[in-house]
């Protein structure tokens, strides 16, 4: 195991292998990087909502492409589909927080659970349809890492570098909108829409990534590599570099045991691996870390007269 771990990480288990290592890292840095602003936002449920929410933005795409003649998993329709759902979900939950006394909490939870149970519906119904083309929908809920194609990894490698840019060009201010929303919009800077760019990207990496680990384990790899990273450093720009590192490390390692070990899906791996980041960051981070503080404690404590 160890020796043919290692032959896998160093990119000698063959072309497919490679594709997915490469492509699933491509997709960790996206969603890591992303997942910094989220996180500090305060947005992270919110992504985990419209995650579930595309599951019946995909069976209407779906039937739409029945409907219109074309095979019914038309990937552009799907993701569309996914897309318009998503939405959807994102502007019901700020109806809710906005117009109603609800706190955000209940209005997301709410979201979350119909947009789900409408996509779970929508797929029972789907799967009744006299067409073909319904086996392997369910890669959209738990993903298929392991079936990545060439095109797939190098749209998103061309997605992880737009998405670096868009960072790189709005990041004083995704910044000061996740440190001090009040003071940014008393000077001026349009909170609402810097708010909906953080959520534009969240909702891009939900949808691009949808294919490729599923709604439920995107929402993992937007929350925890950033979480982890968060251990390490006090500084905006250094934890969304840490978190797009560990996401990416996270992505590849996953994907490299799982080819080694060829049972074990390649999805939940990637998460066990970004978990298991997280849980050291917990522990050994020098920022935040229960070792660094502890000993900061008694540092302080001996100091003492």
């Amino acid at each position: 195991m160890p020796a043919e771990l290692l032959s896998v990480l160093l990119l000698q288990a063959g072309y497919n292998t490679t594709v997915v290592m490469l492509g699933a890292a491509a997709l960790g840095i996206a969603a890591g990087s992303v997942g910094v602003f989220a996180m500090l936002r305060r947005r992270a449920l919110v992504a985990d909502a419209v995650a579930h929410a595309t599951l019946p933005g995909v069976a209407l795409g779906f039937m739409l492409a029945v409907a219109l003649g074309l095979p019914g998993r038309t990937l552009p329709l799907l993701l569309g589909g996914a897309a318009v759902t998503a939405v959807l979900a994102a502007l019901s939950i700020q109806a809710i927080r906005d117009r109603t006394r609800l706190p955000e909490d209940t209005a997301i939870a709410s979201v979350l659970a119909t947009f789900f149970a409408a996509g779970i519906v929508l797929m029972t119904i789907v799967q009744t349809l006299r067409t073909g083309g319904q086996a392997g929908l369910d890669a959209y809920l738990l993903g298929a890492t392991a079936g990545m194609l060439l095109s797939e990894a190098v749209t998103l490698a061309v997605f992880s570098v737009a998405i670096a840019a868009v960072i790189a060009l709005l990041f004083k201010e995704l910044v000061l909108l996740s440190f001090d929303a009040e003071f940014a919009e008393a000077h001026g800077f349009p909170v609402r829409a810097l708010d909906f760019a953080v959520l534009a990207l969240v909702l891009a990496v939900v949808v691009i990534g949808l294919r490729i680990v599923g709604l439920v384990l995107i929402v993992a790899l937007i929350v925890t590599p950033p979480a982890a990273a968060r251990f390490w450093s006090h500084h905006a720009g250094a934890m969304t570099i840490i978190a797009a590192l560990i996401g990416a490390a996270s992505a590849y390692l996953g994907a490299a045991i799982s080819a080694a070990q060829p049972h074990m899906p390649t999805g939940a791996v990637i998460v066990l691996v970004a978990f298991a980041a997280l849980a050291v960051s917990v522990v050994f981070g020098s920022a935040r870390g229960l070792l660094v503080r502890a000993l900061g404690a008694r540092l302080l404590k001996e100091q003492r007269p």
